[in-house]
């Protein structure tokens, strides 16, 4: 049976149009898009679901998420707890890492996936390197913490790529860190591991990706023989890049080059290829991107959190460069302000407006709500991200009587949702042409909210309660 989904407005071929329906089969792909004629001439057993006052749009994609790192939010907004910098921001990160058992692993990412289900988020790419024991032995099941943030995308219903993530060493001569005991496996290890979760999930609903961490974290050698091996599986692969000016200047120290042309000399860029924040790079590395024909993951929420800096949107995006966000450490899930910060921070640091505007003849709105929808797709290899035949029917509704965009005209919605909706807009969420969030709830909603405050409560406040 099919389903024809008639909101007010569908967004679909860049712009909004009035009377069309999304025509979604019953596996859940697009059949089409009807316009009002069409839509009466349907088969007979056709159901219709009427979206009055609604406005219909493709689901985000959010493609790179640390989903534990929920638990760590607003608890480090001070120098007493997350200190000054990106560095010693990690203590408390590494706190969490090491007090979750892996039911409670369970419970935080279901809130963070409710959470950004709630936020019209259909697709998440987990970017996954928690892996051990708390002693550094592993697991019996050495993925069992991966099985864990798997169910819980599912139980949530969102799709979910699980980027199993590479993690060798601290750093360039540097000492052992105990707080990434939990994250280390050898090169030989890591291999064995995600083939076993490779062949257990490539689905739809749930697929696997590798994620050498970073040069940082992974020498240069395991970096290669992890690439390759994921080339010959044709999974995507996505590494941390020049998030720091520190980890640019240690890859100096110890292969005389920065990060980018390290990748590039080794062969690891190419179009599976995501470079994760990518900040601090010049214009010869933006080229050997581009020419590779690599994503960048943005991730504006996060690094003006942890004082990142500001990423060359301009200079990235004149070379025809994908740029894709993710939501990180969960400082904020929320994709619309993650792709209005992307030129919010440009504004800030030139002094002018509308900097991505017209890059391509390609108008400023639609190309930020690309970068959360269709590009983020592209760099987890999913077929989501846009309203159009053949592709999953994942998508998200909007009230237009909504304070945050009400009064819109069908010309000025896309800006008014770029630049000024706010979540309460998000009426709907579904997944392959099944409803998730109905009318601003998801049914699991207090279950996943009670689990996860009963976590929250033994992470920060038992050994608090215990030390008086």
């Amino acid at each position: 049976m099919t389903t024809l989904f008639q909101p007010d407005l569908l967004f679909t071929g860049g712009h909004f149009q009035a009377g069309a329906g999304l025509l979604v089969d019953a596996g859940g792909t697009i059949a089409g898009i009807k316009n009002a004629a069409q839509a009466t001439v349907l088969a007979a057993d056709t159901q219709i679901v009427r979206l009055p006052g609604k406005a219909l749009l493709p689901g985000f994609v959010n493609v790179h998420s640390h989903a534990f790192q929920r638990l760590i939010r607003g608890r480090t907004e001070a120098r007493r707890s997350g200190g000054h910098d990106f560095w010693s921001w990690r203590g408390e990160m590494y706190h969490a890492a090491a007090s979750l058992t892996p039911e409670e692993m369970y419970r935080v990412a279901r809130m963070a996936f409710l959470e950004m289900a709630l936020a019209g988020t259909t697709t998440v790419g987990e970017f996954h390197y928690v892996h051990r024991l708390p002693d550094g032995q592993p697991y019996p099941d050495p993925n069992l913490l991966a099985h864990q943030v798997i169910a819980a995308a599912q139980s949530v219903g969102i799709r979910i790529a699980l980027l199993r993530a590479a993690y060798q060493r601290a750093g360039y001569e540097l000492p052992p860190d105990p707080g990434q005991t939990r994250f280390l496996e050898t090169t030989e290890e890591f291999l064995t591991n995600v083939d076993a979760l490779h062949r257990q999930y490539h689905s739809t609903e749930a697929w696997v990706g590798v994620a050498p961490h970073s040069v940082r974290a992974v020498p240069i050698e395991a970096v290669r023989e992890i690439t390759a091996w994921a080339h010959e599986h044709r999974l995507p692969v996505h590494m941390h890049v020049s998030e720091q000016v520190a980890e640019v200047e240690a890859c100096q120290r110890e292969y005389g080059v920065t990060p980018v042309r390290l990748l590039a000399q080794h062969r690891v860029l190419s179009e599976r290829f995501t470079a994760v924040h990518a900040i601090h790079i010049d214009q010869e590395e933006m080229d050997m991107l581009a020419a590779s024909r690599a994503t960048i993951c943005s991730c504006p929420t996060t690094e003006r959190n942890l004082g990142d800096g500001i990423f060359p949107a301009r200079e990235v995006m004149d070379r025809g460069i994908s740029i894709a966000f993710g939501s990180d450490s969960q400082a904020q899930i929320e994709p619309l302000e993650d792709a209005r910060e992307l030129e919010y921070h440009l504004r800030l640091q030139r002094q002018q407006r509308s900097l991505l505007d017209g890059i391509d003849g390609q108008e400023l709105s639609l190309r930020l709500f690309r970068c959360a929808t269709a590009n983020g797709a592209a760099a987890l290899g999913c077929a989501t991200g846009e309203l159009e035949a053949g592709k999953q029917a994942d998508f998200f509704t909007v009230d237009l009587d909504d304070v945050s965009i009400a009064g819109n005209s069908d010309e000025d919605l896309l800006p008014a949702i770029v630049f000024g909706m706010n979540r309460s807009a998000i009426a709907d969420v579904a997944i392959g042409g099944k409803f998730l969030v109905r009318d601003h709830r998801h049914p699991q909603q207090q279950e996943i909210l009670k689990e996860y405050q009963e976590v929250a409560r033994k992470v920060w406040h038992a050994p608090q309660l215990a030390a008086k």
